[in-house]
């Protein structure tokens, strides 16, 4: 008998274990198919906020203006370069549209040819410009723009890196994009040469790009920023945080700051770059006669002001301190008469309604 009711025991115990087995293999696959469905859905909705973006971002011309040459201390027009000139400082662009100045109708109105300027004025000595940017590249282009640095000639004195949006737009990971900048760093910094990098700029200022696309971008550009900055310290660059510099100006006034394609920089956005850009690059090569610079921020106040979760927590605390405020005093009532109740009425209220409880006349006038 006792082994009977051992082995009933036993095959109850299996047949609990196999439902409830069961049971959970079919909750997991239908999770799993949850998640499945709802990140299928989020994807191509996404996609398709993608394409709205593209028909409401405008064309600009596919190349922007030719600015290489040599830039002198007293301004003028630049030479061209050739194998009788000469220069004190080699300043060489790399990277996408808003390093070649895509957006610019003249020369001068670039990025590069700003800081060529800008460093033959602060230093007193001619310059060469360089630009090997490339409108459309992404980190991968990197490696075949420093290899035509190589190419054409001795390494730059200073290499200006502008890289990450077009990343972003291509859904580049995060990882790979900065581990193929720092490559690009470490190449040129073991030639020589003062490696300057504008991080990726902060994408949730385009408007037309539509929500939540654009936190989206916006998140993965920051997150591609930070990256950036880190590696190019780590291989002795000096990284400058476009997103957090830029964007008050850009929020403040989008018409001046946006070319007529509302994506790219206009000339006076170009301007403020290399205006927050020659600062560092001058300190870098020892000539900043400007005074000692910021520290630069790790995250603007902007920014930081921009991202949904403290918006949401400032909007709850400003309905919580208007709904804790007191009431304002109102002296007066309707018509201008003098309130009877004066400047607290709930509280007269109550003191009214208590002395009539204990049968004491009402001060409410006659």
């Amino acid at each position: 008998m006792p082994p009977e009711q051992d082995d009933t025991t036993v095959i109850g115990s299996e047949s609990s274990f196999s439902a409830v087995s069961t049971k959970t293999a079919a909750a997991a696959i239908i999770g799993a198919s949850t998640a499945a469905a709802a990140s299928w859905g989020t994807y191509h909705f996404l996609a398709a906020q993608a394409r709205i973006a593209r028909l409401r971002i405008g064309k600009l011309p596919p190349y922007p203006p030719e600015a290489d040459g040599v830039y002198s201390p007293n301004g003028g027009r630049p030479e061209r370069w050739g194998s009788q000139k000469s220069a004190d400082f080699h300043l060489m662009i790399f990277g996408d549209s808003t390093a070649a100045g895509l957006g610019c109708t003249f020369a001068d109105e670039t990025p590069g040819v700003r800081l060529a300027r800008g460093l033959a004025e602060e230093s007193g000595k001619r310059v060469r410009l360089s630009t090997k940017a490339i409108s459309g590249a992404t980190s991968k282009g990197l490696s075949g723009q420093v290899d035509a640095s190589f190419v054409a000639g001795s390494p730059p004195d200073v290499a200006v890196i502008l890289i990450g949006a077009n990343d972003v737009t291509a859904r580049q990971s995060v990882r790979a994009a900065a581990r193929r900048l720092r490559d690009a760093v470490r190449r040129l910094h073991a030639a020589g040469s003062v490696v300057i990098v504008g991080t990726c700029p902060d994408l949730g200022i385009v408007t037309d790009v539509p929500q939540p696309l654009r936190a989206v971008i916006r998140r993965w550009g920051l997150r591609l920023a930070r990256a950036q900055a880190a590696v190019t310290r780590a291989e002795g660059g000096h990284p400058v945080p476009l997103a957090d510099l830029l964007t008050p100006e850009f929020l403040a006034s989008p018409d001046r700051m946006f070319s007529t394609d509302r994506f790219h920089p206009s000339p006076a956005g170009y301007e403020l770059a290399a205006r927050n850009i020659l600062p560092v690059m001058c300190t870098a090569l020892g000539i900043w006669h400007g005074g000692p610079l910021e520290d630069l921020p790790e995250v603007s106040a902007a920014v930081e002001a921009r991202r949904p979760t403290v918006r949401a927590w400032n909007a709850l605390n400003r309905a919580w301190f208007r709904h804790r405020q007191p009431p304002r005093p109102r002296e007066t009532g309707i018509r201008g008469r003098r309130n009877p109740f004066g400047v607290a009425p709930a509280a007269n209220l109550r003191r009214v309604a208590r002395q009539h409880r204990h049968g004491k006349r009402s001060p409410l006038p006659d």
